[in-house]
């Protein structure tokens, strides 16, 4: 019996999935496919395997070593692997131990940039048949039943900022590859375009290249593109997605900002989710997440308010309240990089406190819609594209349905969102994680295990911040004194 049968791991629409991968592949028009899970960070990882291989393990899994749960954004491992319990005080873990990456056969693709080359987004787990209980896909997942159970269904929508940039030079010498708790060097880039050109079209036009490698590549991944825009800042671009239910929409996020990455790389660009790039003149990135929620009854939209001069539904309204009780803790989830905070700032379109507003883009929360609109929502402009989807979405559902939970309202709108009096949003990542493991609903539904884990790994990489020498420092003090 297989891995995945032996356990019951798929649904039936999985194994009917399963089926027809397993036909695409015996068709011989597939070479190779990539088996990935996306780790803690949202970055995916994983192995590629030849057609043959593919079929075999796609019911039996693929081995992948559990260091990779135990990696900071430089890939260095934190954890004392060989220690009792690994690090993580679970004996499968101790050692370097192998897990088994499961393919979820429903997100079977044929990657476009690449020739003859499948892909699979896959779950980990223990041998014993046990979800790894660091693997955040799952963990999503898990959060959302929660909320199915409730008799809800979160919808969510993207609006995701990235910059990409023309490559002139890949620093490949060895000096340049790295050690361990030192990425290698970033290769150097010109921009694209000019900034300060909002939505123009001849900015458009001169970055059709890279807007037409981004959309060929994402129709072809069947990803639900809306939108290709240029925005404010130099070689700053935006692309918008529909709405669709937020596991999926968590997936596409993935791949998404996997598959830019790669493909500008093949056609000479640098693309980065990076909010803030160390380049003159180019501004944050955003990312802002539309969310509503469907009720499981009759398929209507929860948030719709029924009464003339009401922005939000009854239900709605406590779900916005739960999103502003536990902004600050859930930042550490939305804005999990140190070099996310440089956005918050005042007047810059982007939140620096915990408060709403009706469509207004100062806020952290923007209320869309009104009475009738089934496209009412609620607009989070807090994270940053860096973010890891399943933890960011988490963080929304926790804290709204909390909100929903204990009736919290949120408030009057903030008209003046930079003059509002208001809880201040963390403005640096060790804040945040602070605020993080102080919010007993977010601790509580993401588990005291995992937040502490979280928590370990993100303090590893501000530690490492905080051993290094700026040239800020440099410039301020190395001539004065």
């Amino acid at each position: 019996m297989s891995f995945v049968d032996r356990f019951g791991l798929w649904s039936e629409a999985q194994q009917h999935a399963a089926r027809d991968v397993v036909a695409a592949l015996e068709r011989g028009t597939i070479d190779v496919v990539r088996f990935s899970f996306p780790d803690q960070h949202g970055i995916l990882r994983g192995k590629t395997l030849v057609a043959k291989e593919a079929v075999r393990a796609l019911k039996n899994g693929v081995t992948i070593t559990t260091t990779m749960f135990a990696k900071d954004t430089s890939h260095r491992t934190v954890f004392p692997v060989f220690t009792s319990g690994g690090g993580f005080n679970r004996p499968e873990m101790q050692g370097a131990a192998d897990v088994l990456m499961v393919a979820d056969p429903l997100t079977f693709k044929v990657l476009p940039w690449a020739p003859n080359t499948g892909w699979l987004l896959c779950d980990t787990y223990f041998h014993s048949g046990m979800p790894v209980p660091f693997d955040t896909r799952n963990l999503f997942r898990k959060t959302l039943a929660k909320l199915h159970d409730a008799g809800f269904e979160l919808v969510t929508g993207l609006e995701v900022e990235c910059h990409v940039f023309k490559t002139v030079q890949h620093h490949m010498r060895p000096e340049d590859a790295g050690q361990p708790g030192q990425p290698g060097v970033p290769p150097d880039v010109e921009l694209m375009s000019q900034g300060y050109q909002y939505l123009t079209e001849l900015r458009y036009d001169s970055v059709d290249t890279v807007m037409e490698l981004v959309r060929s590549t994402a129709q072809k991944l069947e990803l639900p593109l809306r939108s290709l825009e240029v925005e404010f800042g130099p070689s700053q671009f935006e692309f918008t997605f529909g709405p669709g239910s937020a596991d999926k929409t968590a997936d596409d996020m993935i791949l998404f900002r996997s598959a830019v990455k790669q493909v500008c790389r093949r056609n000479g660009f640098h693309a980065t989710f990076m909010c803030r790039p160390r380049i003159p003149n180019v501004v944050s990135s955003g990312w802002h997440l539309h969310q509503s929620l469907r009720r499981l009854s009759d398929g209507s939209n929860a948030f719709v308010p029924l009464e003339e001069g009401k922005h939000l539904s009854e239900t709605g309204l406590h779900y916005l309240g739960g999103l502003l009780a536990h902004a600050c803790g859930a930042t550490a989830l939305s804005t999990p990089t140190l070099n996310g905070y440089k956005r918050y700032r005042p007047y810059s379109l982007a939140p620096d406190r915990a408060i709403w507003g009706r469509d207004n883009r100062g806020v952290m929360l923007r209320v869309l819609g009104g009475v009738g609109d089934e496209a009412t929502r609620i607009e989070n402009r807090v994270g940053e594209p860096a973010a890891n989807p399943y933890l960011y979405f988490a963080s929304q559902v926790l804290s709204g349905m909390d909100g929903m939970a204990k009736r919290i309202d949120p408030g009057p709108s903030a008209d003046a969102p930079y003059e509002t009096k208001a809880a201040g949003l963390p403005t640096t990542l060790g804040e945040a994680l602070r605020c993080l493991r102080e919010d007993a609903c977010l601790t509580e539904g993401l588990g005291p295990g995992f937040v502490d884990y979280f928590c370990h790994i993100k303090e590893a990489e501000i530690a490492r911040f905080n051993l290094e020498v700026s040239e800020w420092e440099q410039r301020e003090y190395f001539d004065m004194f």
